[in-house]
């Protein structure tokens, strides 16, 4: 199985409904302050506009939290990143924890990547595949098992990977985040 400790991922935190903003700002400030940058990179309130009409006619923008009370962070897991997250103000812990110093379980990325699509944020494209690459499937139907690079498409960030189904190859989509490189084709 996929070894989650120190790798980056998206995890999410709890804060206390309607404070989300609160906690943001708070978390945002340690980090700078905790010169966390290179562990802590990314926090996200997910969030949809939509627009209600007014009785004079004139439309009002209105901002729905998608996920009320919680928080997305993309961190590296440490036992310092850590500290510094659940100990910010306005913040309650981790979800997927267990408490008593167990540390979170990371988002799969096949369900963070609709999130951050739908808020708008673009993943950095991380193309280091090529036809023939051994890889590792991290998430989904296939997580754990192996397969080969069928095709790329960079635009999409999505790969066609042949893993073994019934001792049949079988082609199956995934984004560049849900695949582990093992080995290079030419290597």
């Amino acid at each position: 199985m996929f070894d989650y400790e120190n790798e980056r991922a998206w995890y999410v935190i709890q804060s206390y409904s309607g404070c989300e903003n609160a906690a943001k700002n708070n978390l945002e400030r340690r980090i700078k302050s905790m010169n966390m940058e290179d562990y802590i990179f990314r926090v996200l309130i997910p969030e949809t506009v939509r627009y209600e009409k007014k009785k004079n006619g004139e439309l009002k923008e209105i901002v729905e939290k998608q996920f009320p009370g919680y928080i997305f962070v993309d961190m590296i897991v440490t036992d310092e990143s850590w500290f510094v997250v659940r100990n910010t103000p306005m913040v309650t812990g981790f979800l997927g924890s267990s408490g008593g110093g167990a540390k979170p379980v990371p988002l799969p990325m096949d369900e963070v990547l609709p999130i951050l699509r739908s808020c708008g944020v673009s993943v950095e494209p991380n193309c280091q595949f090529a036809v023939g690459d051994e890889i590792q499937v991290l998430s989904g139907t296939f997580a754990g098992q192996v397969g080969n690079v069928d095709s790329v498409n960079e635009e999409e960030q999505m790969l066609t990977v042949l893993v073994d189904f019934f001792g049949r190859p079988t082609p199956t989509e995934i984004h560049f985040e849900e695949a582990k490189l093992l080995k290079h084709e030419n290597e």
